[in-house]
């Protein structure tokens, strides 16, 4: 046996070219106005959206156990307090994006509560309830103009160019709050709590997690970085209606790209949100056959790779993009 010191490394090669290849992309986004094209901005901005709904239902589903078919009522939420800030009350529009975080927090915690209890596919049945429920009242209140809709009529102050600029550095904004904070989140303590409920719950708590806690952390972090997304999505789109906002669509795209590429890792809703943004740019036009492909691949995929995508690429060659476990090694 030979000696030597025995180190704990955080960080792999891999780990610091995909660190290194972020930065520059993060860098890259806020740049794009003044050299790409006004339709590849909007992909941008489009494809940055649903790869943080897909990190922050990866969070809830994956690490905290909850899986959600009602994400789309923090998107609703979050959009439709973009539109009452900026529309309504006057707020900056690109000021009122993170403000509109709070109405998502502050309309999970009673729901949170009220859902605690149920588990597995009631808690999943609980959670379209709300996100129905939430539709219904939206639909009703006169003050959002009901089923009709709001218009974000107070950006044409600003010039598409000026537009361009703020959505791009939103994106970029909400990809480093979602990607990189969940990155940061799991190579904490915390992240261990999470690792250890994701991997058995039970044990976790025998072993001192407060697993009713950090689900109630993990929920609300959740609905924050999903309302986020709804926000800047819709600041994008100018117009949000209750059936847009609140359209049952978002779960499904979030548990496709999730379930397809890799839950419980960074990097699988990184990898399905690629594989789903260009799969409805390239082959949308084809409708239900295109909707029976999608479906096709997922039952693939969860009867001959139940890990996903990831867990594939992973069993080729083991080079984690964004690394969060401990490895000893000897010097």
């Amino acid at each position: 046996m030979t000696g030597g010191m025995i180190t704990v490394e955080r960080q792999t090669f891999s780990g610091r070219i995909a660190l290194t290849v972020g930065v520059i992309l993060l860098l890259t986004l806020p740049s794009m106005p003044f050299w790409a094209s006004s339709g590849y901005i909007r992909w941008a901005v489009e494809l940055s959206c649903l790869i943080a709904i897909a990190q922050m239902w990866n969070l809830l589903a994956g690490y905290g156990g909850m899986v959600s078919v009602g994400q789309q009522a923090f998107i609703g939420c979050g959009g439709y307090a973009l539109f009452i800030l900026a529309g309504n009350l006057g707020v900056n529009p690109f000021l009122a994006v993170p403000l509109s975080v709070v109405v998502p927090v502050v309309v999970a915690v009673p729901v949170y509560y009220l859902l605690q209890r149920l588990d597995g596919p009631y808690f999943a049945i609980g959670t379209w309830v709300v996100a129905e429920a939430l539709r219904l009242l939206i639909s009703n209140i006169a003050y959002v103009k009901r089923g009709s809709g709001l218009s974000l009529s107070v950006m044409a102050q600003f010039s598409p160019h000026e537009r361009e600029i703020g959505l791009t550095i939103l994106s970029a904004c909400l990809l480093l709050a979602t990607v990189g904070g969940t990155y940061v989140l799991l190579r904490s303590r915390y992240g261990l709590a999470l690792t250890a409920m994701r991997d058995d719950p039970v044990a976790a708590s025998s072993q001192g997690v407060d697993v009713a806690k950090m689900r109630f952390f993990v929920f609300l972090l959740s609905a924050a970085g999903t309302g986020l997304a709804g926000a800047v999505y819709f600041m994008a789109q100018l117009r949000i209606t209750p059936s847009s906002g609140f359209d049952p669509n978002w779960s499904s795209i979030c548990i496709f790209i999730v379930m397809v590429a890799g839950i419980g890792r960074l990097e699988g809703p990184m990898i399905g949100a690629l594989l789903y943004f260009f799969a409805t740019r390239f082959f949308g036009e084809y409708g239900a056959a295109y909707l029976v492909g999608l479906g096709t691949l997922t039952l693939l995929v969860a009867l001959h790779a139940p890990g996903g995508i990831w867990s594939v690429l992973t069993g080729i060659k083991d080079w984690p993009w964004f690394p969060v476990r401990r490895i000893l090694a000897r010097q």
